[in-house]
């Protein structure tokens, strides 16, 4: 793994790989964010409605920050709160009815995860090599 990351980033430029993963995170992100408000907007939540969509959005709203600051370490930690949501998408898609919302949830907390931890990578590399290490 470490071999092909290498020779993906002598073949393709660690500036250009940086960007291209920061799109896929901003893409995923913005994709994830608009599922869990579409889906907290379907549930019932009596007295507040808001309830279910600041539950399920609050934990990405935190590392907004760490996404628009473009800081590599708040992307390590993204990944793992994405697979929480990973997790939850898989759950989703076996309840009756709600298959494509959850596959679709899924998918884009894969591609969440996918590309936050190659951000982090190329992003530390890429500040690695500007400070010369």
């Amino acid at each position: 793994m470490k071999r092909w990351l290498e020779g993906l980033e002598a073949r393709h430029g660690v500036d250009s790989l940086t960007e291209r993963t920061r799109q896929v995170v901003l893409i995923s992100y913005i994709t994830l964010l608009a599922l869990l408000v579409w889906s907290g907007m379907a549930m019932e939540a009596g007295a507040n409605p808001l309830t279910p969509i600041l539950i399920r959005t609050l934990p990405l709203l935190l590392f907004l920050p760490s996404i628009l600051g473009k800081r590599p370490r708040g992307h390590a930690w993204l990944c793992f709160v994405s697979l929480l949501y990973f997790i939850q998408g898989v759950m989703v898609a076996t309840l009756p009815g709600q298959g494509l919302l959850g596959m679709a949830e899924a998918l884009a907390a894969l591609g969440l995860f996918s590309g936050a931890m190659f951000y982090a990578r190329f992003r530390s590399r890429q500040m690695k090599a500007a400070r010369g290490e």
